[in-house]
């Protein structure tokens, strides 16, 4: 059974900070924010990208690319981040609305800077468990650069964070664009590593946690966490990209381009380097910065309009999102016949 994309859309805000001003604000080298992070700019929300609007803007760039009518959907699944216009609430549904997805029922996800690769694999099992499932959107936004302070140099290898949304629309039975196989790995002993302190059931807002800054995102065990890390992180990066890959019936060297998420550089040019691709086969994203798990649409979407991405072409999305999880997803793209 096959499951391919029909659209995809992305919602960049106008509103945007530069490496320079990134620098300024934490103290820190123009180079080391521009050259070794490899953030020149990225995206910021304005005043009316609430996250959930967002992904509303993008779902209906997807819809319209595809060419169907909404009441067509039968699932929507948000993919945008937890932080959105209100606590303890589904956006799906209000995204569902928005749409004109009336026929659909929605819910959200949630693997952080994973969760597109996620809900890929979600969206795939749910066509093939119930055959009245036919059209499923995926659609979010995120904005968890509000959680940033710069001044914290714990949190430095999250200051590429940004804003946006994206979508992808997927149809039972699509002859292109088609989703083969996923690979996720989770890592529970990273999962109280990067965390917002303040707002949840251990410690609830309070006008003192606010003044401290524990409503912001922290590293609670810096040395500790990069310690770890450093002995898994890439390794688990080629892993889950070699797996989708085996998985969906091909080899390292058939693969033509790998949507990566936003890191620094240096992590970049090494997961290219160990898979025999080229820079020309990846667009690093240092004019956008870390939109989380948009990442992966916004790169397909920028190798499309450059060419980097043509018919016949094996491409693979690449994530990896705090607490830790990696996951990649391989798509053959163009018409199958």
């Amino acid at each position: 059974m096959q499951v391919g994309i029909m659209g995809t859309g992305i919602y960049l805000p106008q509103e945007y900070v530069t490496g320079k001003e990134i620098a300024e604000k934490a103290g820190i080298p123009i180079h080391v924010v521009e050259d070794k992070m490899g953030i020149k700019k990225k995206h910021i929300p304005g005043p009316n990208d609430h996250t959930c609007e967002m992904g509303i803007i993008a779902a209906r760039q997807a819809i319209e690319k595809a060419g169907i009518n909404p009441l067509e959907i039968d699932v929507v699944i948000y993919i945008g981040e937890e932080h959105k216009e209100y606590p303890l609430w589904t956006a799906g549904i209000k995204l569902q609305e928005a749409v004109g997805a009336f026929n659909a029922w929605a819910f959200d996800v949630a693997l952080r800077c994973g969760t597109t690769v996620m809900a890929l694999k979600v969206a795939k099992s749910l066509m093939m468990a119930d055959s009245a499932i036919q059209t499923v959107l995926l659609a979010g936004g995120y904005r968890n650069v509000d959680f940033i302070d710069y001044e914290n140099p714990r949190t430095r290898f999250m200051f590429n964070l940004g804003a946006g949304g994206g979508a992808i629309l997927l149809k039972k039975g699509h002859n292109e664009n088609i989703l083969l196989e996923t690979e996720i790995i989770t890592d529970g002993s990273f999962s109280e590593d990067v965390v917002v302190v303040a707002g949840g059931t251990k410690h609830p807002i309070t006008k003192e946690a606010i003044e401290q800054r524990l409503n912001m995102l922290d590293v609670l065990d810096p040395d500790g966490m990069k310690q770890r890390l450093e002995l898994k992180s890439m390794t688990n990066f080629i892993k889950v990209i070699r797996e989708s890959v085996r998985k969906s019936g091909y080899k390292d060297e058939d693969i033509s381009y790998l949507a990566l998420l936003h890191m620094k550089k240096s992590a970049h040019e090494y997961v290219l380097k160990e898979l025999g691709l080229s820079e020309q086969q990846s667009i690093y994203l240092e004019d956008y910065g870390h939109i989380g798990q948009i990442d992966q649409i916004l790169s397909l979407e920028l190798a499309l309009r450059e060419g980097k991405v043509k018919e016949g072409d094996l491409v693979v999305f690449v994530s990896a999102g705090i607490g830790y999880a990696w996951g990649a997803a391989t798509i053959k793209w163009g018409k199958v016949t």
